[in-house]
């Protein structure tokens, strides 16, 4: 016998982020399950009983690497856990995980996020009668293409396809740079940060970063092309988590999409995504106060202003990946983190995260602030 079944209300209760390390900075030697670990054990305090982790992860050892976090965690063996890759989008995809879970009944509280450590990124090796043989440290993103510089190599692509100049992507690399570090002296990211003491910081913020400086870095890919370690994020270590719960909270996380497009210009994702999920809910960016895309390329940011130029003071209002980082596993869950600041800054109503990943995917969230409903 069928019986009608109601969806539950998913909220976002907090979370909290590590610090931001640089690629062999403040965190080169600390595995990225004891990264996840150090953030499981703060949300334990308010937390204690979740029905399961779920941790997104790209380029660790594998092998579960959520349930060695959970494991390295006060959370200990009787929480099970496991791990999502989508690659960059991998943390936003382990959030979505908890927003089915608790939506559908199956689950009351969930952590959801990812931990990540480029600087222990391991080499790996093809099997033997694998016809790609050889080591490696990035994977196939896509049948087409088997190449480390893939990522770099679909910016460019994305780049020539919309006839993007060197001045739109040197503004976005300025412009976030500039805003992140207004949000530090500001400390609005602080509540969102784990305090892991006075010599643990967001490394790649650099607000003094110039248009001479810019102008003096080379292409990547060679003569001819535009993109460059200004407008490219660098890769990092960190990791993040949210708890989500059917219980109130200060946010609702009112629904998301999952995204699949052209693995060769992976970079559309965040948009067309976000295309999807306003399509989905009916509603436009209007009703937006807030948006925070991952910009792993500045030509991302390109794109946001191409398509919804009258919003941008509503995009990446504390800047972006350019200035923070991108640990790819846990970057859906910083941007939500970081969309949630954001609205408590601008005292907006909604807000929309969206994150493009290798092998043309992407996710998008769209949350409430629910003071903001209060005070309507």
């Amino acid at each position: 016998m069928k019986t009608q079944q109601t969806l539950s209300p998913v909220y976002i209760m907090g979370g909290l982020r590590t610090p931001i390390g640089s690629y062999k900075g403040q965190f080169k030697s600390i595995k990225p399950e004891i990264l996840g670990a150090r953030v499981l054990d703060a949300l334990y305090e308010q937390y204690p009983d979740v029905a399961e982790i779920i941790c997104g992860n790209a380029v660790g050892t594998g092998g579960n690497i959520g349930r060695l976090t959970a494991l390295n965690s006060r959370y200990g063996e009787k929480t099970p856990a496991y791990t999502v890759d989508m690659q960059c989008a991998s943390a936003g995809a382990a959030i979505i995980q908890g927003f089915r879970a608790i939506r559908s009944g199956m689950a009351d509280c969930v952590l959801a996020g990812g931990t990540e450590s480029s600087s222990l990124q391991p080499l790996r090796i093809y099997a033997e009668g694998d016809d790609r043989a050889g080591e490696y440290m990035v994977a196939q993103f896509s049948p087409q293409e088997n190449d480390a510089q893939a990522m770099l190599k679909g910016a460019q692509r994305t780049i020539e396809k919309y006839d993007v100049s060197k001045e739109e992507l040197d503004y976005w690399s300025l412009r976030s740079q500039q805003a992140a570090g207004r949000a530090h002296d500001e400390g609005l990211l602080a509540p969102h940060v784990l305090d892991m003491g006075r010599d643990y910081v967001d490394e790649s913020v650099r607000p003094g970063l110039s248009q001479r400086l810019l102008d003096r870095m080379k292409p990547v890919l060679g003569p001819g092309t535009l993109v460059t370690a200004g407008n490219a994020c660098f890769t990092h270590d960190g990791a993040a988590f949210v708890a989500l719960s059917n219980e109130v909270g200060p946010f609702k996380l009112v629904d998301a999409i999952t995204f699949g497009g052209d693995p060769l210009y992976s970079p559309e994702g965040a948009w067309q995504a976000t295309e999807q999920l306003l399509a989905k809910t009916g509603l436009t960016m209007d009703d937006i106060d807030a948006v925070e895309w991952n910009e792993a390329f500045a030509v991302i940011d390109v794109l946001f202003e191409r398509n919804y130029k009258a919003y941008v003071d509503r995009y990446n209002q504390l800047g972006g990946a350019l200035a923070y980082g991108h640990p790819f596993g846990c970057s859906g869950a910083i941007i939500l983190l970081h969309l949630m600041a954001a609205l408590e800054y601008c005292n907006g109503r909604y807000g929309i995260c969206a994150i493009a990943g290798a092998g043309g995917m992407g996710t998008a969230m769209l949350i409430e602030r629910m003071e903001a409903v209060c005070d309507a």
